[in-house]
């Protein structure tokens, strides 16, 4: 078996010492090494954590397969402190147009579904884009590394939970999205640092979506507590700020968005 067509229920089921030997195969493949394997709780069962240095940056394995992804509106309901919270930012005008939270969640978040995925490495930090979004591709490619696609990115986030946030469908509405609350700076599943503060805007290969923030809109404008959370859901695609980031306003920030490097397996 390749490690690229390593699926995640498979690496759930390994034990301990299996898992080490693919995570040095990994590393080999790569020209890296192992800094970090270890196990975590995962969906009521383990889940294997590894690490790889190559190069100065530090990767978080991520196993494929057959994945879900997106988020299902029909099976979840929104708390009453959530369903006010929105009532409130539509008061004040915002919401795009939407009177309904969930009406909104459809808007912004992507649909549910299932998608055939490689496991790959990826970066556990995102990092700033060196060059515009259209020349950043190549740039990777040069250190033999691409930037994610977008179905990776949110698998790579929510790590299966099929959950609202990666750590589960509520935030802490009396926080701020951005700083250092605790809930978001904890690594996920897979070890990464991801989705951690809405001040972010991290870029995938999908021109249509970001992910993980929007640039800090919501907060400075003013939106209200949860669509200032919102942008760190795992299926969030932030269209509107997607249109703006790959947009000619965004043209000439793109110091001001992150990516977060994939090295391909096989």
């Amino acid at each position: 078996m390749s490690l690229a067509d390593l699926t995640l229920d498979r690496w759930r089921s390994l034990d301990p010492e299996a898992a080490g030997r693919l995570a040095h195969e990994a590393a080999a493949q790569v020209g890296g090494r192992v800094v970090l394997l270890d196990a975590v709780g995962h969906l009521g069962g383990t889940l294997h954590r590894v690490r790889i240095e190559r190069e100065k940056r530090k990767f978080a394995l991520v196993p494929g397969g057959t994945v879900r992804l997106g988020f299902d509106l029909d099976a979840w309901e929104p708390t009453p402190a959530q369903v006010a919270d929105f009532a409130e930012s539509v008061d004040e005008g915002y919401g795009y147009g939407h009177e309904d939270l969930k009406a909104y969640l459809a808007d912004v978040l992507s649909p549910p579904r299932t998608r055939a995925l490689a496991t790959v490495l990826m970066a556990v930090e995102d990092e700033a884009l060196t060059e515009s979004a259209a020349d950043m591709p190549a740039a990777l490619a040069a250190h033999g590394l691409r930037m994610p696609g977008a179905d990776e990115w949110e698998h790579a986030c929510g790590a299966g939970a099929g959950t609202l946030f990666r750590w589960g469908n509520e935030c802490p509405l009396d926080e701020p999205s951005y700083g250092n609350g605790r809930v978001r700076h904890e690594p996920n599943a897979f070890g990464l640092h991801i989705a951690y503060d809405s001040y972010g805007t991290e870029l995938s290969a999908d021109p249509t979506a970001v992910h993980g923030g929007d640039g800090g809109e919501a907060v400075c404008g003013g939106y209200g507590d949860l669509l200032a959370w919102l942008p760190l859901a795992t299926a969030n695609r932030n269209p509107y700020a997607a249109e703006f980031t790959y947009g000619p306003d965004g043209e000439g920030m793109y110091e001001e968005f992150s990516t977060r490097p994939v090295l391909s397996l096989r």
